[in-house]
């Protein structure tokens, strides 16, 4: 980016109008420990210095993680709340039924979707909204959980790529540990972003931003961006023809 000063402001700006737009006062979102829930905290925090709240939401999760997340918001200066939600998780795998032998994803993305359900909770106490810490590459191929991490208000992130995240993070101060660590969804013990796509993020950027990929990547980017095209959609709605038009 030429100008990162510039678009910082331009963001906070426009998370400013999101919010007052829809009448809330603040910004609740998940603060993991990462490189982009840490910018999002950030941004959000300059944009609404009083009221952001990053919830820390460990799930049978790497210790690193929480503390990562702490350091982040002692370096913001960010309100935090805790919520473990490791009993949760086993009480929800009971009710379900869940198996060992059940396909891993399915059961860890409840980890996700119980996230989303514990901002929303805080964000419904404070009148406020619920910022997603999702980047344009994660939305370009799918990377991410359907009604968990994308069941959000707004995206900050969604026109940045994970050079540029990280472009922002060093100028919003963020600790070095947390930019460099490797990227994880946290979902199971030793998952990383790059193993699960079969890329680097150097790659999936070049290609998101030139169009210019080795072949193997180039098809795997676009079979992963054509299957998880339902991801990105509003949901399908039906209406019969005898009731013509109809505003949802």
């Amino acid at each position: 980016m030429r100008d990162v000063d510039k678009v910082i402001n331009e963001a906070v700006k426009w998370i400013k109008s999101t919010v007052g737009g829809a009448g809330a006062k603040g910004v609740v979102f998940g603060l993991s420990g990462g490189i982009d829930s840490a910018v999002v905290a950030a941004l959000c925090k300059k944009a609404f210095p009083e009221n952001s709240l990053g919830v820390i939401m460990p799930c049978y999760s790497n210790p690193v993680d929480e503390e990562h997340a702490l350091m982040t918001a002692e370096a913001i200066g960010l309100e935090t709340k805790t919520v473990i939600l490791d009993r949760a998780f086993d009480e929800m795998k009971s009710a379900l039924g869940v198996h060992g032998d059940d396909p891993r994803l399915a059961t860890a993305n409840i980890k996700a979707r119980l996230r989303m359900i514990t901002v929303y909770y805080y964000a419904g106490l404070r009148n406020c909204l619920v910022a997603g810490t999702s980047n344009r590459c994660e939305l370009f191929i799918g990377y991410f959980t359907k009604h968990g991490d994308a069941g959000v208000d707004f995206m900050p992130l969604a026109g940045f790529v994970k050079s540029e995240v990280v472009e922002l993070a060093y100028k919003l101060g963020i600790p070095e540990i947390v930019i460099t660590k490797a990227p994880t969804a946290g979902l199971w013990e030793g998952q990383s972003d790059e193993k699960d796509m079969g890329m680097n993020y150097t790659e999936l950027d070049n290609y998101i931003l030139t169009g210019n990929a080795e072949d193997k990547i180039r098809e795997k980017v676009d079979g992963m961006h054509q299957k998880s095209e339902h991801k990105r959609r509003l949901i399908p709605k039906f209406a019969p023809e005898e009731k013509g038009d109809i505003v949802f």
